[in-house]
């Protein structure tokens, strides 16, 4: 198609029909703006969490920051919130694609997180389609047919929230003066560009979950942005609400100074439990003395996991702002109905534990265990839309706590063998196209296979990484164990799907498993390989 695009943007990559949609010439004016204006200051804060991490591997550890304190200690709150982010009982979440948006919204949850990052795959149809499906969406003309079965939005749907990628992730398609533009500032303006005002005119609003944050700098980044895109389409600042994905162990510290960063347009934290994880592995992957046992081993209730989880409920609701418990990757089981109603107690263990500590919502993965988690907050709520009243002041967390990695055994051969197979499949899904996938019945997204890459990778590095029947962890041993998981792996997906992608899949997890340097994200040379 002809298109006449702003000053200095390119697109490096075919432009399918309906794609001009979305990649209006005012449209991309406010992408390329808001990137000028911006994009410095990103790849500053990229690099700061580089030194950070110098300063981790040379022996500093987290604290709360001094110069901060007074943030902490004084008496504020977020502005107050929308109509429809009072109640978030649950959420559901999944990628932008057309058949999940139309499920998620009709699944009786009270807010849908569909997602351009994580469970995504960014290739340029799955980013260019997913915005023109949410359009559709918002304006109620939006429908699938498959197998002769049309979908369509009910009467009552989902709050939508949207997920654009986070910081260290770029748009190679489209280029600002000559450089890639940042994903999350390109998924987050075509979005407000496009529906803000519609939003609005439907009693809503344009919200966003911002993923994989470090510091409160960073924060104020997405604050800048967004008093910036505001004032450019002409909406009234604070229209724009953001929850924050407490997903690092760097946040974790600065989670008042985050609300704080963004109380303008706070809508609160989430637990965003599976990237904690991964972070914590990776922000003390060459401490000698660090390693945690088996993934399946790292529950809510272990103690680092327990003290981020009060400190966030805390944090939240001193500040009058919505606590959101995180993702149980249990999903229903179909054709073993013990296994199944073993995952459905897990998950409703896990939500019930979250309302009795006064979480005010948590996510689920799959439309069928909406009821089982909106039980657990109506048993705790009754007609009241969230317990933010419910000060847990008492909760005191140390830095000490936060930092207190236990357990770090058992490592077992299962585990081993689990974290290298879910890795690989994850991998090959990626490279499919599908970055959400059942895996062994959990969801598996990036978050959760990169808990497997890098404990096989830190696994490996540390003395504690000894397997309970007494074998270290090597690069030998893994290596020699992916030809028999890829030989299960081919019997699963079966061919051409293996050939096309997992055989990749399994070289690309050894690589990054076994190499003598760690790779940040695995996203990050995935995102190479795609067209």
């Amino acid at each position: 198609m002809n298109q006449n695009l702003p000053q200095g943007v390119e697109i490096k990559a075919p432009l399918a029909p309906g794609f001009e949609t979305v990649l209006t010439h005012d449209a991309l004016a406010l992408v390329a703006k808001l990137q000028r204006a911006f994009n410095a200051r990103r790849a500053e804060l990229l690099h700061l969490r580089e030194e950070r991490q110098k300063a981790i591997d040379a022996g500093a550890m987290p604290d709360f920051l001094a110069e901060t304190k007074s943030i902490r200690e004084a008496a504020w709150t977020i502005a107050p919130l929308p109509a429809d982010l009072e109640r978030r009982r649950v959420e559901i979440t999944g990628p932008a694609e057309r058949k999940m948006i139309i499920n998620a919204l009709n699944s009786g949850a009270d807010s849908y997180m569909t997602d351009f990052e994580d469970s995504n795959t960014p290739n340029w149809s799955n980013q260019i389609q997913g915005q023109i499906a949410l359009m559709d969406a918002i304006r109620r003309r939006i429908d699938f047919e498959q197998a002769g079965k049309r979908y369509q939005l009910n009467d009552k749907v989902a709050t939508l929230v949207v997920r654009p990628r986070g910081w260290h992730l770029e748009e190679k398609h489209v280029l600002i003066d000559g450089a890639r533009v940042s994903g999350g500032i390109f998924d987050f303006a075509l979005f407000l560009f496009h529906n803000a005002r519609e939003l609005m005119a439907r009693a809503s609003g344009p919200y966003f979950y911002l993923p994989k944050m470090e510091s409160h700098l960073e924060a104020r980044l997405w604050n800048d942005i967004f008093c910036m895109a505001q004032d450019e389409l002409g909406i009234p600042r604070g229209t724009i609400k953001a929850t924050v994905l407490v997903e690092t162990i760097l946040a974790a510290f600065e989670m008042d100074e985050i609300l704080y960063e963004l109380r303008q347009h706070s809508a609160g934290l989430n637990a965003g439990r599976w990237d904690y994880i991964f972070s914590c592995i990776k922000k003390f992957r060459n401490k000698p003395g660090f390693c945690v046992a088996d993934r399946g081993a790292i529950t809510m209730t272990v103690p680092f996991m327990r003290a981020y989880s009060l400190l966030l409920l805390k944090t939240c609701h001193r500040r009058n702002a919505p606590a959101i418990g995180g993702m149980s990757a249990l999903i229903p089981i179909k054709n073993d109905a013990q296994a199944n109603e073993r995952a459905l107690a897990g998950v409703r263990a896990d939500k019930e534990r979250d309302a009795a500590d006064g979480y005010d919502g948590g996510w689920v993965a799959h439309p069928g265990l909406v009821p089982i988690a909106m039980e657990a907050w109506n048993k705790v709520l009754g007609s009241r839309p969230n317990q933010i009243a419910k000060s847990r002041e008492a909760v005191t967390v140390s830095a000490a706590e936060l930092l207190d990695f236990r357990p770090e055994q058992p490592i077992t051969d299962k585990g081993l063998r689990n974290n290298i197979s879910v890795g690989i499949q994850y991998l090959g899904s990626w490279l499919a196209g599908n970055g959400c996938v059942p895996i062994f019945n959990l969801m598996e997204d990036a978050a959760t296979a990169e808990i497997s890459r890098s404990q096989v990778w830190q696994w490996i590095r540390s003395p504690k990484g000894v397997l309970d029947d007494g074998r270290k962890v090597t690069r030998e041993l893994v290596r020699s164990l992916i030809p028999h998981e890829m030989e299960r792996i081919r019997a699963l997906v079966g061919e051409p799907a293996y050939s096309a992608t997992y055989v990749e899949a399994g070289k690309i997890f050894e690589q990054l498993s076994t190499s003598d340097s760690f790779t940040e994200f695995l996203t990050l040379p995935l995102y190479e390989k795609l067209e």
